[in-house]
């Protein structure tokens, strides 16, 4: 054979073997035979990897939807939720009855079948209840912590309520204005009618009572919601006063010369009146016990002393001009610091003294403290942050600047079962409440 034609038969040979090995490598396999070895393709022996040179896994479509997973702040977002649209004035939260929402189910499917004659009674649940008054009318507002569905409850009209207080589980409301004089504080004491299951919520009830003294300068309510204490001016000092609300009977249980006081009522025995901060002078905290009608000196010689008593009455939440944060020990006389900074007024005591929810300003504009944030010079931007007494640890529950909300957090509460930490916004007086369990 000549060379000539050697050299044509390797190039058709090499076209041939070409086009075959072409051929088997791009068909399509046929589907496996159940039991068979799907390993056979000529191919698979010698490229075990496949044709994409990768794993066997199906490559997504590129149009192919990502799963929807929502970022922390998506679901810190639902739990923070703005419960009023309206300012207001003031707020309780209380365990109320309801009726429960029991879907439909059609008689053949239940088991068993319901009986024609003798229907069920209504199935009844406790879940946290919301009152709160609005700044503007006095209305007061009904709503639920865990579904915010809120109505008007009240009628009443009492223009321009600067604050609020609710006693007997929300049955009694106290606001407070100024008369038309602007600078004499007029306290309104009102009952409303329980509300029934299942009654029509037309928003008609009436608030009815009447006039507390004239120039009353603080007030708390007991823990348990039946008492009020308050401060009215008498003489040149002040006098104190213990009022049963169910009842209407007062009670005079303290008198000062000295008449700036900010006051609370942390446990059944236990008021607590401490001198009206200011960060260039010092404060001092007194303890009453309403049975005994006692005065005892707390704590004292701190510059901005605010505080915040325990429920148990044992421990005390207080600041100074800088804001630093404490807890002092009433039996044992000694005072631990805490890694936060921010007012006692922007906290609030769980129920069993363990725990402290604190609205916690993200930074602290220079200013003697806390003179420039009472007057609203300064305007904070909170996180809301969890303290643990024991250890004195601390956790930052949410950031609500993080989710587009300005807050500065004041009159905090919590609801009896501690899963709704509730708040105002001191920049709009709006209701907020954040979902903890």
């Amino acid at each position: 054979m000549s060379r000539r034609n050697l050299i044509l038969l390797i190039i058709v040979l090499i076209i041939l073997s070409a086009t075959i090995v072409g051929y088997l490598y791009s068909r399509t396999p046929e589907p496996a035979v159940p039991g068979e070895d799907t390993g056979t393709n000529f191919f698979s022996r010698f490229n075990p990897f496949g044709k994409n040179g990768g794993s066997n896994a199906p490559t997504p479509t590129p149009d192919t939807p990502e799963p929807n997973i929502p970022t922390p702040d998506e679901v810190a977002a639902v739990k923070l939720k703005k419960v009023s649209t309206l300012p207001i004035a003031g707020y309780i939260v209380f365990q109320k009855e309801r009726l429960k929402e029991v879907p439909l189910v059609p008689a053949e499917e239940q088991t068993p079948p319901a009986s024609p004659t003798k229907p069920k009674a209504p199935l009844t649940e406790f879940a946290p209840a919301i009152r709160y008054v609005e700044r503007m009318t006095g209305n007061v507002y009904a709503n639920w912590a865990d579904k915010i569905d809120g109505y008007k409850f009240t009628s009443t009209e009492i223009p321009k309520v600067y604050e609020a207080f609710f006693g007997t589980k929300g049955d009694a409301v106290f606001m407070r204005y100024l008369k038309l004089d602007g600078k004499t504080i007029q306290t309104y004491f009102g009952l409303m009618p329980k509300e029934l299951l299942g009654a029509d919520k037309s928003g008609n009830n009436q608030v009815k009572g009447s006039f507390l003294p004239d120039g009353i300068g603080d007030m708390s309510i007991s823990p348990d919601t039946a008492k009020a204490f308050y401060l009215f001016n008498s003489g040149d000092g002040v006098a104190g006063v213990v009022l049963d609300i169910a009842g209407n009977k007062k009670t005079q249980v303290f008198d000062s010369p000295f008449t700036e006081w900010i006051t609370s009522w942390p446990s059944a025995k236990l008021i607590t009146l401490t001198t009206k901060a200011s960060g260039a002078v010092p404060g001092y905290m007194y303890a009453i016990n309403p049975d005994r009608k006692d005065l005892a000196f707390i704590l004292g010689g701190v510059s901005g002393l605010t505080t915040l008593t325990s429920p148990s009455g044992k421990l005390v939440l207080y600041t100074d001009s800088n804001l630093s944060l404490n807890i002092y020990n009433i039996d044992t006389k000694t005072a631990s610091a805490l890694a936060l900074r921010t007012l006692p007024e922007k906290c609030v005591w769980g129920a069993g003294s363990d725990v402290i929810y604190c609205a916690v300003p993200k930074a602290t504009p220079p200013g003697s403290y806390p003179d420039v944030w009472y007057q609203g010079e300064v305007s904070f931007n909170d996180q809301i942050w969890k303290i643990d007494v024991a250890s004195g640890n601390t956790t930052l529950l949410i950031d609500p600047l993080a989710l587009g909300e300005e807050i500065d957090g004041i009159k905090l509460a919590l609801d009896e079962k501690g899963a709704y930490l509730l708040f105002i916004n001191k920049k709009d007086s709006l209701l907020w409440e954040l979902e903890l369990k």
